[in-house]
């Protein structure tokens, strides 16, 4: 029922939009000029859904109605003439109904009087499902869901209308290359709409990341032909090359820089006494700005997809930045779709269980139950897939038609079979599922019995006692002895084994120059969030140096896709076979951030929402460092050098935890402690 104390909003059903603005999202990829579409399932809206209420007035109430679409309106069960754009509402107690179809965008609902307004209170449904007695009035049955909103708040703003800002940006410098061909330098990675003002006849433009990239017509990942009065569509770079036709003329280039709005008092911050980490974190919060879009995306230039793997990094990596929760909802939503299920999330095993687990940590960082509930129906469904294609053990194995990712190597590693890897996030998505069957009140214990049969298992098998190592999988019965960082870093991180094994496992494998090196930023985040979990974050301060160092070093304005340090020269634009294949701006590129916020100013969640929540600060080898971590109830602030330690909260229950002591941090004051 109505309470009348908000204010009206656009509603849909929920994930409607935000599969609607995926679509739209995913299939502006292009490939030299090609439009390339995602390759998994890509879901509709629901062309008609209900959305009703109960009201009770005092007095009668006019109410403004507004829908994207055609709708009609029934008053307690009795259709109302036409499509009105106003109506009385009689006082009393009534029901209102509005039936909104749509094939074009998602079917909305707007409806505002003086108490009477569209919110999330309302219920929402796609179902068809009534019949109509002998008098006229209409009796329904169906799946009701509290509808999606955001914040379209008013009826101009409806949700098909929704666009990121842009701010227009000029070029730093320009440079003739030929009497027809200019290439223009934007000064670092960027994204938007480039513009070419004055423009009469026809021009060709090249686009690189790089300048190489942006000079190499024949192979340039992204390019465009642009005639007098057209307009283009966004694309990432930071070079431009500009050939003309030869009639053809224009007066100047410019972009409108295409963003998503954040505040900066409300961000998360770092700073200390080595410069070059300072570089590293600012580079990496703006290889996020970049890549938090309509959604988080893996890279601007040529994916331009959402990818649950990549999402899930980005989701805690903003937890320290901007604290972007609805950018993490609209993103998991997304990645889900409807069911019914017919593949793994993005094709890929491991990038399923990823989306299980992003939940959960929504749930911590966020507190949001009801994000949980709302999702949890459909959680369900997608862990029946996973469990229907287990194999005879329980265990999971990929099929013929899924994608088994993992990481990109640089050393031979087969992905067949029993992979120790996947058995690990498997059975921490099954852990997830346990923990939101509790909130959602779900008196099944399937999934944590699943979680303990599942770990049993994994030990016995793939637990190689004299290696001190999880092996790499079981193939066709046979066990491949091979020993990656993979499976071994996720049983530290995800608390699969004990500290005692977790020691070991360090020892063996994590410190071990034997064992191949990860040369992505992807695994790196897992690698390195690994060695701070047992305080190494000395020796992590050094790899980010020299890893992340090593990008800026090659002038990198934009954390990559990947990084060799043996690489050279071209060779760092190159991947997939192709000569400018990698991203140079890639989201999982920007993990300091997570990094620092975590496990130096060693701030996180102890209970959901930060109701209770731990500092462990680590200086690492640094001389001061000082920064500010976003939670639902404002920031919580951290400074430390080698005689102290000051800490201030806005609110939730602290605890310092300093030199073996737990100190009680108070709510809106200083508390510095000293050594």
């Amino acid at each position: 029922m109505q309470d009348g104390n908000n204010h009206a909003t656009w509603i849909w059903y929920p994930g409607d939009w935000e599969i609607w603005l995926g679509n739209r999202f995913n299939n502006r990829r292009t490939e030299r000029g090609a439009m390339f579409p995602p390759f998994w399932k890509q879901d509709s809206p629901w062309a008609t859904v209900e959305f009703s209420t109960v009201v009770n007035l005092a007095h009668a109430e006019t109410v403004v109605i507004a829908a994207e679409g055609r709708f009609n309106f029934m008053l307690d069960g009795k259709l109302q003439f036409g499509e009105p754009q106003q109506f009385e509402i009689p006082a009393g107690e009534h029901r209102l109904n509005f039936k909104v179809w749509n094939q074009a965008t998602p079917p909305s609902l707007f409806v505002e009087g003086d108490t009477i307004h569209t919110d999330s209170s309302w219920l929402a449904t796609y179902e068809d499902k009534i019949w109509i007695d002998e008098n006229g009035v209409a009796h329904g049955s169906g799946i009701y869901v509290p509808a999606g909103s955001w914040n379209f708040n008013s009826i101009e703003t409806p949700p098909s209308k929704f666009r990121l800002q842009r701010k227009e940006h000029r070029p730093v410098c320009c440079h003739a290359m030929t009497t027809q061909g200019t290439l223009y330098d934007f000064g670092k990675e960027t994204f938007g709409y480039l513009k070419v003002k004055g423009l009469k006849g026809r021009v060709h433009i090249y686009y690189g990341e790089s300048a190489e990239e942006a000079l190499d017509k024949e192979h340039c990942e992204t390019l465009d032909v642009l005639c007098e009065g057209g307009e283009l569509e966004s694309k990432a770079f930071r070079y431009v090359y500009i050939e003309k036709d030869q009639d053809a003329s224009y007066e100047e280039v410019l972009m409108d820089y295409e963003y998503a709005p954040f505040d900066e008092e409300k961000s998360g911050s770092f700073r200390c006494d080595d410069e070059e980490l300072n570089r590293i974190w600012e580079v990496s919060a703006y290889t996020m700005d970049l890549t938090t879009r309509e959604f988080f995306m893996d890279g601007i230039k040529r994916d331009r997809w959402t990818w649950s793997g990549d999402a899930i990094q980005s989701y805690l990596m903003n937890y320290y930045l901007r604290y972007d929760l609805d950018c993490v909802k609209r993103t998991i939503r997304q990645l889900r779709g409807k069911d019914p299920v017919t593949a793994h999330v993005n094709t890929i095993m491991d990038y399923t269980f990823y989306w299980f687990k992003s939940i959960l940590d929504y749930y911590e960082y966020s507190g949001d139950e009801a994000f949980v509930r709302e999702m949890y129906p459909r959680m369900k469904t997608l862990m029946d897939y996973c469990l229907g294609r287990t194999n005879a053990d329980g265990m999971a194995e990929g099929q013929p038609d899924d994608w088994i990712f993992v990481d990109w190597v640089d050393f031979p590693m087969h992905k067949r079979g029993v992979l120790a890897f996947e058995q690990i996030l498997f059975c921490k998505a099954l852990e997830a599922m346990a923990r939101c069957a509790e909130i959602c009140n779900d008196p099944t214990q399937q999934y944590a019995r699943q979680a303990d049969a599942l770990r049993e298992k994994v030990m016995k098998l793939l637990w190689n006692e004299q290696k001190k190592a999880f092996l790499h999988a079981v193939e066709e019965g046979q066990l491949n002895p091979q020993v990656t960082k993979f499976p071994n870093m996720f049983a530290i991180l995800y608390d699969f084994v004990a500290d005692e094994k977790k020691q070991q496992i360090m020892q063996s494998v994590m410190l071990n120059k034997e064992i191949p090196a990860i040369t992505t930023p992807y695994m790196r985040f897992y690698e390195l969030a690994a060695l701070c979990e047992m305080g190494l974050q000395g020796e992590v301060l050094h790899e980010m140096k020299a890893y992340w160092g090593g990008m800026l070093r090659e002038g990198a304005t934009s954390f990559w896709e990947k990084y060799n340090p043996e690489e050279s020269g071209r060779q760092h634009l190159a991947m997939y076979g192709r000569p400018y294949g990698k991203s140079l701006c890639h989201a999982w590129g920007a993990s300091p951030v997570y990094l620092l916020g975590k496990y130096y100013l060693g701030v996180k969640p102890v209970k959901p929402g930060y109701a209770e929540y731990e500092v462990c600060p680590v200086l690492g080898g640094l001389k001061w460092m000082e920064g500010e971590v976003p939670t639902p109830f404002g920031k919580i602030s951290v400074k430390m050098d080698d005689q102290r330690v000051t800490v201030r909260s806005d609110g939730g229950k602290g605890t310092l935890l300093i030199d073996g002591k737990r100190i009680e941090i108070p709510v809106g004051k200083e508390l510095t402690y000293t050594f």
